[in-house]
């Protein structure tokens, strides 16, 4: 079966913003494939703020949690990979979700998006 770790992930970040709190999101920093800011990692974990008024572009998919951020003042394209996503949570109340132990598939992990620039037009008829 596939991972839960992505749904739960999507879902109880949905809850958080719909209750007009911001969501934060705890990583394992220590797994492979983590791009993320390493000067403000404590005991091998980083909380990272992925409301959508400090974050852009932000995807949540299976694989991932991607986005670009400033972090003292420096633009920083960010990627999770879902193993590493240990729980999401509400900054105000600190209610949440830690999401459960479970297994991954030993692929590669894949390589993080390029970052977007500008905007993109799409003709819709």
């Amino acid at each position: 079966m596939l991972p839960k770790r992505s749904y739960l992930l999507n879902a109880a970040y949905e809850w958080v913003a719909d209750n007009n709190m911001t969501p934060y999101l705890l990583v394992d920093a220590e797994q492979d494939g983590v791009v993320i800011p390493t000067e403000f990692v404590k005991d091998g974990r980083i909380v990272l703020n992925i409301s959508m008024s400090a974050v852009r572009h932000l995807i949540m998919d299976k694989e991932a949690v991607s986005f670009e951020a400033r972090f003292s003042g420096k633009p920083m394209q960010v990627y999770v990979p879902i193993r590493a996503a240990l729980a999401v949570y509400s900054k105000e109340n600190g209610d949440g979700f830690v999401f459960p132990d479970e297994e991954f598939l030993d692929d590669p992990t894949p390589t993080p998006p390029e970052p977007k620039k500008g905007f993109q037009l799409k003709v819709v008829k």
